[in-house]
């Protein structure tokens, strides 16, 4: 087990976990760890793009990866997100 330690976060952002690991029945620190051991970070969404690329005979050049950046961009965009 590691060390443990604090984030600082405003009061509604803590809030907002405290009732989503509630719904879920954990607790904020396995939300927490759940939530970023999702999220991929940009060097892996890179290296996943590149191999679905090649799954689909696809050569991964630069425009192809900016492509896909861009459909990512507007798919969040719909999602309320941030693009």
């Amino acid at each position: 087990m590691s060390k443990p330690t604090s984030i600082k976060t405003s009061e509604a952002v803590r809030d907002r976990l405290r009732l989503l690991a509630e719904e879920r029945g954990t607790t904020i620190t396995d939300l927490i760890e759940e939530l970023a051991s999702k999220e991929l970070t940009a060097t892996e969404r890179e290296q996943r793009a590149a191999e679905a690329a090649a799954e689909l005979g696809v050569e991964f050049t630069e425009q192809v990866q900016q492509a896909g950046q861009d459909a990512w961009a507007k798919i969040r965009a719909h999602q309320g997100h941030a693009a």
